[in-house]
């Protein structure tokens, strides 16, 4: 096309200077081939994932009781500190309709996009948290926050699409520069000083759009919605910008939490990665409870997890299909020890959100986090027969304390609950075997 290349840039002014934004890829440019808060509001609802791999053994978790008052199992028994603050849903499937058994990818690509992927490294559609995030997260300064406790960068389960993974802070140092580091405005704080940088940065923004707006006007249809995705993050910019350039308003659950300056032991060992995933979280609840996000999730371990335990050779993951079940228990015992670890964890992640005070509850009464895994039974790899879990009451929407029987329905019932309660418009979530308009009223007070 006539005056456009592929290196095309965007220009605006900025206080005399010249300031440049390089634009995405077009196919212009391509061949034919190519409670309440101060001001009375109520307090926000805030939206959260959290991810453990190779699901649970049923016989040993599964409660006897459906409703109020269940039975928590052996294998369940770390839930107990917070029974009352969550749900535990059993018995859910996740369907894969005509696409193969990706073992470690299907069940939560499917629980969290609705679409089974047809191979391995498909990302059907994107994932729940990013539908919530566009719908809430647009006046805070993190659209979301994704974290990990792997300490592996690659161990995310958010994505916008094919390409567009959410790329997970895994480092708790890193973690606390980027929200509490020199950016950050402590809403508690008896003055404030906007951030000279964020003002040239908001002022970059602004400088370009007329060129944008410019450059519409002469490309195609699916090149305007391109571009409208590209800059869509950069309006998303400019309003957080706008956002942290405002005195921000008193927040008294929000407590800086103090300097992080040593990374915790890297390595597999359960030992360690419970010491990052606790570090994480601590930031990470901090980071909700000062209003930095409202979307967030969080990976305690991977799909296939490989975490290992002292005085056993093997990782968790090889072990779920080499253990013989013991003859006496009925069980694999070390895979199941892999397993308690984990719901260890998410009794500590659900327990800090009750930790922080909020209006005349606690944040988590404000907050609705949902939690999947990738199997159902560990031992055989299974899509039915998944545990999901939920914790929070998303402002009293949500009741809690519950054990709710899926009866073999679709893992999808709870993100449509969950889109539905974080104000998302679908009608449904999920295609084909997995569409459902179907919430679990169960949960919903």
């Amino acid at each position: 096309m006539q005056g456009f290349d592929r290196r095309r840039v965007l220009r605006g002014m900025l206080g005399g200077s010249a300031v440049t934004v390089g634009v995405p890829l077009l196919n212009v440019f391509l061949n034919g081939n190519g409670t309440a808060l101060a001001d009375g509001k109520p307090m926000p609802v805030r939206f959260g994932t959290w991810f453990w791999g190779l699901g649970m053994q049923q016989q040993i978790f599964v409660p006897n009781k459906v409703g109020a008052n269940y039975d928590l199992k052996e294998e369940a028994l770390p839930f107990k500190p917070v029974q009352q603050h969550m749900n535990l849903l059993t018995n859910f499937t996740a369907f894969r309709d005509d696409c193969p058994l990706l073992c470690h990818s299907s069940g939560w690509i499917i629980s969290r996009s609705g679409t089974a992927p047809k191979s391995g490294g498909d990302l059907p559609a994107e994932t729940l948290d990013i539908t919530v995030s566009n719908q809430i997260g647009r006046t805070t300064r993190f659209k979301s926050l994704t974290a990990t406790a792997t300490g592996d960068v690659r161990d995310t389960k958010s994505y916008e699409n094919q390409t567009t993974e959410t790329v997970p802070e895994f480092s708790p140092i890193a973690f606390y520069t980027r929200v509490f580091g020199p950016e950050f405005q402590d809403p508690n704080a008896p003055s404030f000083s906007p951030n000279p940088k964020l003002m040239v940065r908001k002022s970059v923004l602004t400088g370009v759009m007329d060129e944008v707006n410019k450059l519409n006007t002469k490309v195609g249809a699916e090149d305007k919605a391109r571009l409208d995705q590209y800059f869509t993050g950069l309006r998303h910019l400019e309003r957080q910008f706008e956002q942290q350039l405002t005195k921000p308003e008193p927040i008294a659950s929000c407590v800086a939490p103090k300097t992080v300056d040593k990374e915790p032991s890297p390595g597999g060992e359960v030992s360690l990665v419970a010491t990052r995933h606790k570090a994480m979280t601590d930031l990470m609840v901090m980071a909700v409870a000062c209003d930095q996000t409202r979307v967030f999730n969080m990976s305690y371990s991977q799909s296939a997890s490989s975490f290992t335990k002292p005085g056993y050779e093997k990782p968790h993951h090889t072990c779920t299909h080499e253990e013989r079940i013991d003859e006496k228990l009925g069980y694999q015992v070390n895979a199941s020890s892999f397993s308690r670890r984990s719901f260890e964890a998410w009794a500590y992640y659900v327990e800090a959100f009750t930790k922080v005070k909020e209006g005349d509850g606690t944040l988590l009464d404000n907050v609705f986090i949902m939690a999947d895994s990738d199997v159902g039974f560990a031992r055989v790899h299974s899509l039915d027969g998944m545990t999901l879990m939920t914790a929070g009451r998303a402002g009293g929407k949500v009741k809690t304390g519950l054990h709710i029987a899926g009866n073999a329905t679709s893992v999808c019932r709870l993100g449509y609950t969950g889109l539905k309660l974080m104000g998302c418009d679908v009608p449904s979530f999920g295609t084909k075997s997995n569409n459902n308009a179907n919430p679990i009223s169960e949960i919903l007070a």
